[in-house]
């Protein structure tokens, strides 16, 4: 298990350790890089208070996470920063995903829309180089619930998006409502299809069932490439009660955006793309040769800090305290869910959820914007949505409650 829980002063102890073997610029000549430490003048390296803040000194010390270091070389001058990225990777490919130990590749993006654009990437380009497919041949195939993401990634990549219908008050998406949107796609020339499959939407926090997914594609009898879309849920929805093929273990799932600046609690910056070995060359820019390695990432350089953050953050709690973490949330959406339930108020909740999505004909708009509940559109709202994250008590959830049982008595 690469997921261990450690203690602050282990934490310490190896962030430093790797920020020592990372390049220093004040004793080593180094003449050839666009990059040093945060400007001194304004970010003054010697405070005291650095020797027991590990990630405001990695912040400080700037390290650039260039390329996917899970591939081999990288960067030598951040060798030390960038161990660390690797051994996250693993602790979510593996420990919390379920996969292989030493089978996958990925890296720490910019956040979870990166992430989901990052697979589409490397699976369009798969399929040219790979099946000689053209790009009008090739679909995003998702439900109408996805992220943004798989729109701006059909635009970005030239690629059309076809999207299954998903029911209004179950948020399920059908086998045959998939079926239907492929043979849709294939009567307009579709052969190949990058597959989104959801582990909690952005605003219901509904699940896609994969094998939905997997039985419509096994009979239409198209190629495919499966990816996750765990932006939300995948700190969250494997850590909850049941069993789940929403993770490595399924053969089908090539790759998962996990987002930890969501439930896990980290700095923005924070996406993470998993993909299984011999996929992410697909994305190599050959013409980045100054870089030592490849880089087959979309967003090039980025803060080795955002990679130490989320480390810290998964290994302070371990996976023990982490699942303690969960299943208090779990137990306050579900005492919010009675409070409805009481107050005979139509909402939406996935029971592997801290999301519960309230339909507007139960609240009205002025109670919903007071307590900043988030509409799923702005202009026309059908439905608003309550995030239970750790700062979300039962103390701020009671105001909520009374609000809404005043206007219903």
């Amino acid at each position: 298990m690469a997921w261990t829980k450690k203690s602050h002063q282990d934490i310490k102890e190896i962030v430093f350790s790797a920020l020592d073997k990372n390049v220093n610029y004040s004793t080593k000549s180094v003449l050839g890089i666009p990059a040093s430490y945060l400007d001194d003048k304004v970010f003054n390296q010697d405070d005291a208070f650095l020797d027991n803040a590990p990630y405001i000194s990695s912040l400080i010390k700037n390290p650039n996470h260039i390329g996917c270091h899970t591939r081999g070389s990288s960067e030598s001058f951040f060798a030390g920063t960038q161990q660390i990225e690797r051994d996250l990777i693993e602790m979510c490919a593996v420990d919390i995903l379920k996969g292989q130990p030493n089978e996958f590749d990925g890296y720490v993006a910019s956040g979870g829309t990166e992430a989901n654009i990052q697979a589409i990437w490397i699976y369009r380009n798969y399929f040219v180089r790979e099946l000689k497919a053209q790009l009008d041949e090739i679909a995003i195939l998702c439900s109408s619930d996805s992220h943004y993401s798989m729109d701006k990634a059909g635009n970005l990549l030239v690629l059309d998006v076809h999207k299954v219908p998903v029911a209004f008050d179950t948020r399920e998406i059908k086998e045959q409502e998939i079926l239907h949107a492929i043979e849709t796609a294939k009567a307009q020339g579709k052969k190949y299809f990058i597959v989104v499959c959801n582990m909690m939407t952005t605003m219901f926090g509904s699940v896609d069932t994969v094998q939905a997914y997997t039985n419509a594609l096994a009979q239409a009898e198209v190629a495919y490439k499966l990816h996750v879309d765990g932006a939300y849920g995948g700190f969250y929805y494997p850590f909850t009660e049941g069993k789940t093929s929403l993770n490595f273990e399924n053969e089908h799932i090539t790759s998962v955006t996990l987002d930890a600046h969501k439930m896990a609690q980290a700095p923005y910056g924070t996406g993470i793309f998993l993909v299984r070995k011999g996929l992410i060359q697909y994305a190599n820019t050959q013409e980045a040769s100054y870089v030592e390695g490849e880089d087959c990432t979309l967003i090039g350089s980025r803060s080795g800090a955002n990679a130490v953050a989320i480390w810290m953050i998964l290994s302070k709690n371990g996976p023990f305290g982490w699942q303690e973490k969960i299943y208090i949330l779990q137990k306050r959406t579900e005492w919010m869910c009675k409070q409805l339930d009481q107050l005979q108020v139509e909402y939406y909740r996935h029971p592997r959820s801290n999301i519960i999505t309230i339909h507007a004909k139960s609240i009205a708009q002025d109670v919903a914007e007071k307590h900043g509940l988030v509409p799923d559109n702005h202009h026309d709202p059908q439905w608003f949505k309550i995030v239970i994250m750790e700062h979300v008590t039962i103390e701020k959830l009671m105001p909520l409650v009374d609000d809404i049982k005043a206007l219903n008595v």
